[in-house]
């Protein structure tokens, strides 16, 4: 196991851990000096290519945002989503997932549990391939979204499940959209950290999209807090190009070779 994940693990019960996403090298660099994880998530069709779901990205996209991810990542781990369809089997998740490892120098993949890839997961780790779960909301396999784990069945189910991709060598496992008290549950009952993603503040750490908390996608679900408004700051600052350009106020002469 590399030296970054066994980090990783050890902050689990010492202090909360700061995930967010990224998608290029000018980001990574910004992230990488407050995140323990960053990752390369497949929310990127939703974010920079305006697809209303994350169903049609290719192996080859993931790979190649993510390798300019990682060049701007020195301490942080990075983790890069694996696209729906690209782990239907064990035999077809591990090689591309040596793949996306050999060219991109990432850490480790992340794949979305649906109760019937446990096998996949056993799989990356018996050929040591570091895996993050994830359960909850799964968007690549959920059609509709809803809050889960809000009566004793789901919360069962979902406990369950964790347990078994922990147990199956996942190294951590992302919570999204899990109701508060099942979140806890299943924290409190993991030796490897929960990332929550609108599971509340009971999980071992937080990830959420970039783009959503600065303000730029348009998105802004109940679980996001925005943090900046940077859509108004772009807008501001085109709205004086625009202006400069036209009264030829722009290029100036220290502007000009």
């Amino acid at each position: 196991m590399k030296v970054k994940i066994k980090k990783f693990l050890k902050k689990k019960n010492k202090r909360k851990i700061v995930c967010l996403t990224s998608y290029s090298k000018s980001i990574s660099k910004i992230l990488d000096k407050y995140c323990d994880l960053i990752l390369v998530g497949d929310s990127l069709a939703n974010v920079l290519y305006g697809s209303k779901t994350t169903h049609e990205l290719k192996l080859q996209t993931m790979i190649n945002h993510a390798k300019s991810a990682v060049l701007g990542a020195n301490k942080s781990l990075v983790v890069v989503d694996m696209p729906k369809n690209s782990y239907t089997t064990p035999k077809q998740a591990i090689k591309n997932a040596k793949k996306i490892l050999r060219e991109t120098k990432c850490d480790a993949i992340k794949i979305e549990n649906n109760r019937h890839n446990l096998n996949v997961v056993k799989a990356f780790t018996k050929s040591k391939i570091n895996v993050m779960g994830h359960i909850g909301y799964t968007p690549q396999f959920k059609k509709k979204f809803k809050v889960e784990g809000k009566n004793k069945i789901e919360q069962n189910n979902l406990l369950k499940n964790a347990k078994k991709i922990e147990k199956a060598g996942a190294f951590s496992i992302v919570l999204e959209c899990i109701e508060k008290k099942t979140a806890q549950k299943i924290t409190k009952s993991l030796k490897i950290p929960t990332i929550g993603i609108g599971s509340s503040n009971m999980c071992d750490g937080q990830i959420l999209v970039t783009d959503d908390m600065l303000g730029l996608s348009g998105f802004y679900p109940k679980f996001v807090k925005k943090y900046a408004n940077l859509q108004k700051t772009i807008d501001k600052a085109i709205k004086q190009f625009h202006k400069e350009v036209k009264i030829n106020k722009f290029p100036l002469g220290k502007n000009s070779f």
